[in-house]
């Protein structure tokens, strides 16, 4: 490599490496900050025997991780788009030389045509020591702020399994798939900025989110107030398995795994206090929170099964999957504050099944960093568009807009 890249590359080396020293010191924590999860129980709510998984425990790993997700995400996407900013900033043939396009590049959030296999070996050692350190406290300094807030308040017993495979309609588990997917991406593209190869990139990406959350059920597993949950970690891996098995098939995500939210009105009164109980007051809460009102969402990329076709390679069709009429985890019976049985089974417990357009984000061409940056964090997300919607129960609805 010429002596004008390895200036640039040390000058960036230099960049990533202090806000490096930042980052060791807040993305541990920033995982629990951002976590509801992280906070304690109300007394007198169990997870096990209960017939009802309260929310604010239930799918703990789901809502452990969203911090770690969102940073993982951005801080993926932001080291790509830097690149761009030195490339352009250092615009000579040495720099060009970088910058030759690469076959398959399946990350599309970063610079057009950058190639990291084309790091010298001290670039990627440089790139490969920061991401792991980054990794290593990240991951290690959620555990130790989990275990703190979370499990140390509660007795130790040895392991045992609950079997929560019936709970919420499953909604929960397309929470976990959609955590360990996205994970993966993210996790996925600093390894691909770092110089590993995609192949290898894909499973490390893939195993490490899904190795992640395989160790909080051993955590579950080991506590008196969960236990390890087989649906779980089914789930876990199902989201590694989407991500890595596309990576290895097409080198690239046709088929992207997202999430959607809207704010419930229950009416009810006693319905809204049974919502307010389960899954809190506040918009955060209500959205990590209220299965009820999340959607998974399977968004398939048309322009990518179809090449030749005139699509717009942005255009996306989605399939999405909820639930509604859920009061508790098995059952729509509960315990009120003042310990008297409260039975709704009068509401319906119903499966939805929608299917809608969508936005591939990162297909949109922009040489703005900002843009590729929030591009890549929003495609975790599910635009929202009008949909159609069928339920278990044979009711068919149509939204003119809905998220």
């Amino acid at each position: 490599m010429l002596n004008a890249g390895d200036e640039v590359i040390k000058f960036y080396y230099l960049k990533l490496k202090s806000l490096g020293n930042r980052i060791f010191v807040v993305m541990s924590p920033a995982s629990v900050l951002l976590s509801p999860s992280l906070r304690l129980p109300r007394r007198g709510v169990k997870r096990r025997n209960s017939g009802s998984h309260p929310i604010t425990i239930g799918s703990c790993t789901f809502r452990s991780l969203m911090g770690l997700l969102v940073f993982s995400f951005f801080l993926s996407s932001h080291l790509e788009a830097q690149t761009d900013t030195l490339n352009v900033d250092n615009i000579n043939k040495e720099i060009k030389t970088i910058n030759t396009p690469a076959p398959n590049d399946s990350w599309s959030s970063r610079p057009p045509g950058y190639n990291y296999s084309n790091l010298t070996p001290g670039q990627k050692k440089k790139r490969q020591w920061l991401i792991g350190g980054i990794n290593v406290a990240g991951y290690g300094g959620s555990f130790y702020f989990l275990n703190k807030a979370w499990y140390k308040d509660y007795p130790k017993t040895s392991f045992h399994t609950f079997n929560d495979s019936r709970e919420w309609l499953q909604v929960d588990k397309m929470g976990h798939s959609w955590t360990a997917y996205n994970t993966s991406r993210g996790s996925a593209a600093m390894w691909r900025w770092a110089g590993v190869s995609q192949k290898k990139a894909a499973w490390i990406g893939g195993l490490s989110g899904a190795a992640y959350l395989t160790v909080i059920e051993l955590l579950d597993g080991r506590s008196s107030k969960w236990g390890w949950s087989w649906s779980d970690i089914a789930a876990n891996y199902t989201g590694s398995a989407l991500f890595v098995g596309q990576e290895l098939a097409w080198q690239e995500q046709r088929i992207q795994f997202k999430f959607s939210f809207h704010k419930k009105k229950y009416g009810d009164p006693q319905l809204e206090q049974r919502a307010d109980d389960l899954f809190g007051m506040s918009l955060p809460e209500r959205m990590l929170k209220d299965y009820n009102a999340q959607t998974y969402w399977l968004s398939v990329n048309l322009k990518s099964f179809f090449k030749q076709s005139k699509l717009p390679p942005w255009l996306n069709i989605a399939v999405g999957y909820g639930a509604d009429g859920m009061y508790g985890g098995f059952e729509n019976k509960w315990l009120d504050q003042l310990g008297n049985e409260m039975n709704r089974t009068d509401i319906p417990r119903k499966r939805q099944f929608y299917v809608a357009p969508d936005i591939d984000f990162t297909k949109i061409k922009t040489s703005s960093k900002l843009l590729r940056t929030c591009f890549a964090v929003l495609n975790c997300l599910k635009m929202p568009a009008p949909a159609l919607m069928m339920d278990s129960k044979g009711k068919f609805k149509a939204y003119p807009f809905y998220f």
